[in-house]
């Protein structure tokens, strides 16, 4: 990570820095110079939140000042933007977006012209570059802005044609819930063109309700209005889009790791799985068991879909994804995507016909306890010798059927502290532990 970009973009409190009108004009007007230096445009989505539609203006000021064009899609899902970047032939996409934060947070990420996002070494650049003053350029040279309409449309066709054609979801009643998000429009819409009897929650966006909750960080009332209304499964996204959890008919809670199995299985049973599947240091350790008694190889990348998408490129792979939802299925688009890795679980449902309950029933999970430790600034909690020793402690106790984890949020002054075992009061104790540990070396200020 650097000074500005976290592990997604850049991200923070609305009002602070970097999370600024000034540092988001000068954002734009660097990534512009140093991504496109003889012009070129830019695709630049958001999701419903209140100040999107300021950092909007400020992008669009700062683009256009640095002589690119600007497509603004208005309200899209983080993964529309990077395909639509691609089809529109756009050297850039942007979205507006803390993800699944509340509505206090706000964000900007990039897409490069591929629809993947963008390197540490670009990162990197634009960062070394933004200490300079904002340029404006001569009027000849200015970048011009045009409001895109057919945005929607063009993403709603690409998702439908992620599944075979055959696909059909008449019969299921599914509860979607949008997070009061930027899929609030299309999703509903996907799946009820294919259709199923589609209830949804979520979708009534006012700007401060996004991720409030609902969505799949808050998968509770889902969970309830899945089995309230009798239907067959419910699907969650996060505030952009680009996660996804989903509910089966019992109300169970249907993860990450859980639908990574799900794809990966039927991939496989299709003879389309190639390369390894990668997860993260995050993934349960049921998860790498039960595909490697498949037959499927299992590899872990660093926490973020970045560095997921990384390795599965290095590796030539075309599936990966995190426990929080971030699934990319590489052989369908270029990005996690929450309504295509959902539109692939409905189609392996439909191919086998089985209950998601009954997809899933092969992975038995570990229980896996996290606790998030709240610190004044980000440290690197290696760097305390108690806290190493407190470490070495509890992975000799698990031995070899268990795992301990821990790590910096990438956008939150948090170390995450995660362990992983077959007892699960066993576990909560020493994540526990570990917790007070890295609570005790924290620095204060």
């Amino acid at each position: 990570m650097g000074r500005y970009f976290g592990t997604d973009g850049v991200r923070g409190k609305v009002g602070e820095a970097p999370m600024t009108v000034d540092f988001a004009v000068r954002l734009a007007s660097t990534a512009g110079r140093v991504l496109t230096p003889n012009g070129g445009s830019v695709v630049v989505g958001k999701d419903p939140r209140i100040s999107g539609y300021m950092f909007e203006a400020a992008l669009e000021a700062g683009f256009i000042a640095a002589g690119v064009d600007v497509k603004l899609l208005q309200v899209m899902p983080t993964p529309a933007i990077a395909f639509l970047g691609r089809v529109l032939g756009a050297d850039l996409g942007v979205v507006i977006s803390a993800s699944h934060n509340h509505y206090e947070d706000n964000g900007i990420k990039f897409f490069d012209r591929t629809g993947s996002k963008l390197s540490d070494e670009l990162e990197a650049r634009i960062e070394q570059a933004l200490e300079g003053p904002v340029l404006t350029n001569h009027s000849s040279r200015l970048g011009r802005a045009e409001r895109r309409y057919d945005a929607e449309d063009r993403y709603h066709t690409f998702c439908r044609q992620t599944v075979p054609a055959e696909v059909k979801l008449g019969g299921l009643r599914i509860v979607v819930d949008c997070a009061n998000g930027a899929t609030y429009k299309v999703a509903p819409r996907v799946f009820s063109d294919l259709g199923a009897e589609v209830i949804s929650i979520g979708c009534s966006p006012n700007g401060r309700n996004i991720n409030d909750g609902c969505g799949s960080t808050a998968p509770a009332l889902l969970q309830r209005s899945v089995t309230a209304l009798g239907a067959q499964l419910g699907i969650a996204f996060d505030g952009d889009g680009d996660r996804v959890a989903m509910v089966d008919e019992k109300g169970q809670l249907v993860d990450g790791d859980d639908l990574l199995y799900i794809i990966a299985m039927q991939r496989k049973a299709e003879r389309q799985l190639h390369g390894p599947v990668v997860g993260t240091l995050m993934s349960n350790l049921g998860l790498e068991l039960a595909l490697k008694a498949q037959g499927v190889a299992f590899e872990r990348a660093a926490v973020g879909d970045r560095y997921v998408l990384a390795r599965l490129q290095e590796r030539s792979g075309v599936l990966g994804g995190e426990t929080s939802g971030h699934v990319i299925c590489l052989d369908r688009t270029t990005t996690g995507d929450g309504i295509v890795s959902a539109l692939q679980v409905l189609a392996t449902m439909h191919a086998t016909g089985k209950s998601l309950a009954e997809l899933r029933a092969g992975l038995e999970k570990y229980p896996q306890v996290m606790i998030n430790v709240r610190v004044a600034r980000k440290f690197d909690p290696f760097s305390s010798e108690q806290v190493k020793a407190a470490v070495r402690d509890v992975e000799r106790a698990l031995g070899d059927r268990g795992r301990v984890v821990l790590r910096p949020s990438g956008t939150e002054p948090l170390i995450r502290v995660m362990v992983e075992g077959e007892d699960e009061g066993v576990v909560r104790t020493h994540a526990e532990r570990l917790a007070q540990a890295v609570n005790g070396a924290a620095p204060s200020g």
